[in-house]
């Protein structure tokens, strides 16, 4: 078995960093341009393949019916979206190292496009055969609650006849869309009060990974915590 000396580990460091800054920088770009970025197979394959074996390897129990909605507003509604969640907490190895990702790519985004992004949420999503999410925004107008949403892929060996695409569209009256295919390591990033998006239903189990970036919206009176 080889064994990686020091320098091997710190160039192999120096690649992955360097990887990371360009692909941040990319999406910055994106969004100044754009307002979102697809960014297909550019999540670092090996944490891709950490997250997609965690997600495998979790128990039925560890996923909850996703709802709409939030604290006592919040409700499973059947004809809206279909999938089941499970929030990562950062206590697993691939959870922490996600985390750490998305951590950096918040911070290259605050320093170069002054975003303000205070916090960090996401969980993981199940959509079985069938399932679906209707066509949604994250964030309302002037609520100031999420402003970035990013999704994560973790579908192997995904066929176009698989289904299960993201559509994500200019705006209310686009009525076409934009189809991003759900493969392994593929990356939506897109501004949340701007996109209205759906999520098709699939042939097959399908995985992912849906995250936002929220500001400090605190006042004197009221405490926004991360959620």
């Amino acid at each position: 078995m080889e064994v990686l000396n020091l320098h091997q580990l710190q160039t192999t460091a120096q690649l992955a960093d360097q990887q990371n800054q360009a692909l941040f920088a990319q999406v910055a770009n994106d969004l100044t341009h754009k307002g979102y970025s697809i960014q297909p197979f550019a999540l670092p394959l090996d944490l891709s393949n950490r997250l997609l074996a965690q997600v495998l390897s979790m128990s039925p129990q560890s996923f909850i019916e996703a709802g709409i909605g939030r604290s006592t507003e919040h409700m499973r509604n059947d004809f809206v979206r279909r999938d089941e969640i499970c929030w990562i907490t950062g206590n697993s190895e691939a959870g922490a190292q996600w985390l750490d990702w998305t951590s950096q790519l918040q911070s290259y985004l605050n320093q170069h496009l002054f975003l303000g992004l205070f916090s960090f949420e996401s969980h993981f999503a199940h959509y079985s055969a069938g399932s679906f999410y209707k066509r949604h925004l994250d964030a309302f107008k002037g609520e100031a609650n999420r402003v970035l949403s990013l999704v994560a892929y973790l579908n192997s060996d995904w066929q176009i006849d698989d289904g299960g695409e993201l559509v994500l569209y200019q705006n209310e009256q686009d009525l076409q869309g934009l189809k991003v295919v759900p493969a392994l390591g593929t990356l939506a990033i897109f501004l949340s009060e701007e996109f209205p998006h759906e999520v098709l239903p699939a042939q097959r189990d399908r995985y992912s990974i849906a995250g936002w970036y929220r500001i400090n919206s605190s006042s004197a009176d009221r405490v926004d915590p991360p959620r």
